[in-house]
């Protein structure tokens, strides 16, 4: 296997929120001597506070999954190199499938949404995507994550003044086609395929995207000569990557990263 030589990371933003959820890992990583981007989705560049201010957002609510799949690629086409793709949550999805494009170097899979057939039944998970998919309302809304749920999913066992703060920080109003598409063939990922090479990071308090149906995403990757990884980390949510000790995951993929 060939060693990962890229110095370019694109950060791939998840549903419901901004990407300027990356800042912090941007910085790091340019810290590091990387050039790190994160690009916001399609009609989602702003401050959240007056993207919210347009629910519902017609705009946001055409996007499909396939469509924000095909932005990050076209941003990562005109790179001098091909990046290492970082993705959180849906985020993570779109980044299997642009490693399934043939577009990284290599890939972290973060808290990720699973490919389609991939599944959990624990009762967590199913509370947490349920509202977001908006299956007995029009696709033609977008869906604004409440304060409530907002707790329960990404924020769970952080104090009050915390969870407040982030929410109106991040959340922005989210289409419910792209949130669909992960159960429906745009989300469909080739496990057999040969693959570069995949860290899997999780969290034990993630209640959105358990760390159960995160090792079952990494499980299902059975090409014997590609190069997989995963890691469970105890004490994170599902914005792990705003953890008071986020430094131990950053440092964690930039020394896999040298190690391949």
């Amino acid at each position: 296997m060939k060693s990962i030589k890229s110095k370019t990371v694109v950060f791939v933003t998840g549903a419901f929120v901004s990407h300027i959820g990356w800042d912090k890992w941007v910085n790091y990583f340019e810290s590091k001597g990387y050039t790190a981007i994160a690009p916001p989705w399609p009609y989602k560049d702003g401050v959240p506070a007056e993207i919210r201010k347009r629910q519902p957002d017609a705009k946001i609510a055409s996007l499909n999954l396939t469509q924000v799949v095909d932005s990050y690629a076209n941003i990562i086409s005109n790179l001098p190199e091909k990046p290492i793709i970082i993705g959180h949550s849906l985020g993570g999805l779109i980044t299997q499938l642009l490693v399934q494009r043939g577009l990284a170097e290599a890939a972290v899979i973060y808290h990720s949404v699973p490919p389609q057939g991939v599944l959990s039944f624990k009762w967590s998970f199913l509370r947490g995507v349920t509202p977001s998919l908006g299956l007995f309302s029009s696709v033609d809304k977008t869906y604004l994550m409440p304060f409530k749920h907002w707790q329960y999913t990404f924020t769970n066992g952080m104090p009050l003044a915390y969870q407040q703060e982030m929410y109106h920080k991040l959340v922005i109003p989210e289409s419910k086609r792209a949130a669909r598409g992960a159960l429906s063939r745009q989300g469909k990922v080739d496990f057999k395929k040969p693959h570069v090479p995949l860290l899997f990071l999780s969290g034990t308090e993630d209640q959105i995207i358990p760390a159960s149906l995160n090792y079952t995403n990494f499980k299902k990757y059975n090409n014997s000569y590609s190069v997989k990884e995963y890691k469970e980390y105890p004490d994170r949510n599902h914005l792990g990557m705003d953890h008071v000790n986020w430094q131990e995951e950053t440092d964690y993929i930039i020394n896999w990263l040298n190690n391949h």
